[in-house]
């Protein structure tokens, strides 16, 4: 029965990381329209590209025993982090496509470095260790990347660049592996998630007081 909970947890993990990961198409279509990616951050893609990366490689059989459906959505999530960083360089302004460059090289060394670690000099519970820290350690940075769009909203007094549907799904997803990592008893994920879990709801309790202005002080913002 708890195998079958835990399973369950899972798929549900699944289905709203899908959503969260789908959350920012409406922002993407914005950036289109407008040629212009404004002062939406592309920090928080770049370090999701990462936590894809290094938790599909967590989940991942001859790493983490019976954790595939982790890999299974961040694979999916991997894919969708690539064509929305791809969008935010072909829009974003020089001193911004610099940065997210030089943060996107440092994504790929990390994680090719983390795996070749993993490979080459660590096995059994060594390698699933390391790769957990790693990962919980990343995806507690990945979470914690929005605070700059926290600092902007508590500042501005709108919600305009913290879109809805992004905090809102990203609360469903963390709280869904949140209790997937308990009932698999896995630190790695339950730790990580709880964090998220935690920063989702700051997040829609800033949208609650802040919603009804989406318009900005646009002279603060600059």
């Amino acid at each position: 029965m708890e195998r079958s909970v835990h399973f369950a947890f899972g798929v549900l993990g699944n289905i709203f990381g899908m959503l969260l990961f789908l959350a920012p198409v409406i922002t993407f279509k914005r950036i289109v329209k407008n040629r212009s990616t404004e002062s939406f951050s592309g920090i928080p893609y770049t370090m999701t590209l990462l936590t894809c990366l290094l938790s599909t490689w967590y989940g991942l059989p001859f790493v983490s025993p019976n954790n595939i459906l982790v890999s299974t959505i961040n694979g999916c999530g991997f894919v969708l982090e690539s064509i929305y960083i791809i969008l935010f360089l072909i829009f974003a302004p020089k001193k911004e496509k610099a940065k997210i460059f030089g943060l996107l090289a440092l994504v790929i060394a990390v994680f090719t470095a983390i795996a070749l670690v993993s490979v080459l000099v660590l096995h059994g519970n060594g390698r699933r260790h390391f790769s957990g820290v790693v990962n919980t350690l990343f995806s507690t940075l990945m979470y914690a990347s929005p605070l700059t769009i926290i600092t902007l909203v508590i500042k501005t007094k709108s919600v305009e660049f913290m879109p809805f549907f992004l905090s809102f799904f990203m609360f469903l997803c963390t709280t869904s592996w949140f209790i997937f990592g308990l009932l698999g008893n896995d630190p790695f994920i339950y730790i990580q998630s709880g964090i998220g879990c935690g920063l989702s709801v700051v997040q829609l309790t800033l949208y609650a007081i802040y919603y009804k202005n989406k318009g900005g002080n646009k002279s603060e913002i600059c």
